[in-house]
């Protein structure tokens, strides 16, 4: 019977260190992030490109490593700011977080990532579901299923998207 060992890192090691493909940083462990499928990149471009396009006052980046915890780096498929940071990671909480899920994401570790980017104070946190054409809004432990005309985020501004554009060109 073999065991697997994790070998713990610090955040400087993390931080200074590129990985290929992104990795995350939970507690000194390297975490694999799911990404590469078609339908997941499509969704990502089509939100990146949307938001961007529909409002040009906010940053709309994807892959943008983020603080989540002293001792947890996250990576949110697209992070939205008001303003850039002043510094090389996200220290700040995004004004929007969002995830496109992968058929490999597991929803506790999924659910872990969305606590984590709520207790940083993210104000508005978005899983998309390419497979099912699903749409959450995530907030205080909770994941809401969207059922209408479009998701959309609370404060100002208020972005929205509409099915038709996070889910265009996909099969």
């Amino acid at each position: 019977m073999s065991m697997s060992v994790e070998t713990l890192i610090s955040v400087e090691e993390y931080l200074s260190t590129s990985y290929d493909p992104d990795m995350e940083y939970v507690d000194g462990v390297l975490v694999e992030r799911n990404v590469g499928e078609w339908t997941h990149s499509s969704v990502q471009s089509n939100l990146i490109f949307a938001l961007g396009r529909k409002y040009p006052s906010v940053y709309v980046l994807p892959g943008l490593t983020s603080l989540t915890r002293a001792t947890r780096y996250r990576i949110p498929d697209i992070s939205v700011l008001l303003v850039l940071p002043r510094t090389k990671y996200l220290l700040d909480a995004a004004y929007l977080a969002v995830e496109v899920l992968s058929e490999d994401d597991r929803m506790s570790m999924m659910m872990e990532k969305l606590e984590e980017y709520d207790c940083k104070g993210v104000p508005n946190i978005w899983v998309i579901d390419p497979r099912l054409r699903k749409m959450w809004v995530y907030s205080s432990g909770v994941l809401n299923e969207v059922r209408g005309d479009c998701i959309a985020t609370i404060g100002d501004p208020r972005l929205e998207l509409s099915p038709d554009e996070i889910f265009q060109d996909l099969a």
